[in-house]
């Protein structure tokens, strides 16, 4: 029985010295060494996990070294893309994932092996604000070679004084820059972006992002995939059309409209619409004949198809 004010110490080393020798160093070494250990391999080694939404990178550290990674990201409603992750300079650990959208929401999964054991670290994105308060209806164009247009609608939940705000960059690696010049409704409302001028043609992809501010409520913000840049151009009409008449075929030649980016000619679909003057030719299989070379084409006028005012 322990007698009041003897220090529990001094119990413990003559508990310790009733072992043999061989068992008081197995005590002491489990005691210093094993639990340290298995405290260590319960806990996870990734660190500092975070998310940078605008370019869309999962990064971490970790606290001892692991020997299997891997990070994955689910989008709603079923999407999920897994990768293999990357290091840096500063031993920062990452995984890019730019092709997903983060507005739904998203979960971005981090599975590594260390010393044996599996570990998971789950972190959960969420776009703050209520449903439907966010920009819709977005859409872009280049036209006139180095012009861009961009428009959206508000979006059904969006207060009266909701303020949207465009961001737009060309790789992951540049800063994003806002938009400079707004449209705006009747309302007063910004829905959408004019840019004077996009430099020259140095990328094929161009990354959006619209946000919002409102003194009422949080705006849910709006990304995308990247826009692929020649999908985007809205060309200009073909130049320098010209017309003869040989005595028995008409030949209209042009030439392809000049392009942002190099489009191989055998791309560009053209659709002619031939009339007489202040008369329509009626739409039949032989009305004219035709053959497209390059850009030039060939036709002949049926004299005996019926035409009408």
């Amino acid at each position: 029985m322990q007698e009041a004010g003897r220090p529990v110490q001094l119990w413990g080393w003559g508990a310790a010295a009733l072992l043999d020798p061989v068992g008081l160093l197995v005590l002491l070494s489990w005691a210093s060494c094993g639990h340290p250990a298995r405290a260590q391999e319960s806990v996870s080694p990734i660190l500092n996990m975070k998310l940078d939404s605008r370019t869309k990178t999962l990064s971490w550290n970790y606290r001892r070294n692991v020997t299997e990674q891997e990070c994955k990201i689910d989008t709603p409603p079923d999407d999920s893309t897994s990768k293999t992750p990357q290091v840096n300079g500063n031993d920062t650990y990452f995984c890019e994932f730019p092709n997903s959208v983060l507005h739904r929401g998203a979960n971005l999964t981090l599975n590594v092996t260390a010393e044996g054991a599996v570990f998971q670290e789950v972190l959960v994105f969420r776009n703050s604000g209520p449903e439907g308060s966010g920009a819709v209806n977005f859409s872009c164009f280049i036209y006139d070679l180095r012009f861009l247009n961009c428009s959206w609608s508000p979006g059904p939940a969006a207060p009266p004084d909701v303020r949207y705000h465009l961001y737009w960059w060309a790789s992951s690696h540049d800063p994003e820059v806002e938009c400079a010049r707004y449209v705006v409704d009747p309302a007063g409302t910004r829905v959408g972006c004019h840019l004077d001028d996009l430099g020259d043609p140095k990328t094929t992809d161009y990354f959006f992002l619209v946000n919002g501010t409102s003194n009422r409520t949080a705006i849910r913000f709006l990304d995308f995939t990247p826009f692929r840049a020649k999908l985007m151009e809205k060309y200009r009409p073909p130049a320098n059309i010209t017309t003869a008449f040989n005595g028995s075929h008409h030949v209209v030649r042009w030439d392809d409209p000049e392009t942002r980016f190099d489009v191989a000619s055998h791309m560009l679909c053209y659709q002619l619409d031939i009339r007489r003057q202040g008369l329509q030719i009626k739409s039949t299989n032989d009305s004219l004949t035709g053959e497209k070379k390059q850009n030039l084409f060939i036709f002949m006028w049926d004299l005996t198809t019926e035409v009408t005012p």
